[in-house]
């Protein structure tokens, strides 16, 4: 049975390895000072779906205020799933904790993005009710 709760600062070493699965570059090192960090904000949630002490899936949430109109904005800014536990309802668990919880801190919606190179990735948003919407322009520093 897949249990959603909290990151943990142990989690770190599996949390690594599963964002490594999408190309990431994260050490346990950065993982553990993620969640130290997002652990002490009250707008930020690191969730892990876990299956008998193994970790199957992560999601990292961000809420933020909308400046031109009334309410909140959630944004999963991260959610990996383990490649041989893809298609089990891993992903399908974790949004659905994302949604209670950006409901729960006032969030009137949520966005993720989501690259270009990430088909199935899109269909699995759609089919959580994520629709494409707009276009994300971005600028990096670095």
């Amino acid at each position: 049975m897949t249990n959603i709760r909290l990151a943990e600062t142990s989690d770190a070493s599996q949390i690594a390895e599963l964002l490594a699965e999408l190309g990431y570059v994260a050490s346990p090192a950065l993982v553990i000072s993620k969640i130290t960090v997002l652990a002490g904000s009250p707008n930020d949630l690191v969730l892990v779906a876990e299956n008998e002490s193994v970790i199957a899936g992560v999601i990292s949430l961000h809420v933020t205020e909308l400046f031109h109109t009334a309410g909140r904005i959630g944004r999963i800014t991260a959610l990996v799933i383990a490649s041989d536990k893809r298609g089990e309802g891993v992903g399908k668990l974790l949004v659905e904790a994302a949604d209670a919880f950006f409901r729960s801190t006032g969030c009137v919606r949520a966005e993720v993005t989501s690259g270009d190179h990430r088909p199935e990735a899109h269909m699995f948003y759609q089919a959580q009710g994520y629709l494409p919407d707009e276009r994300r322009f971005m600028k990096r520093y670095g």
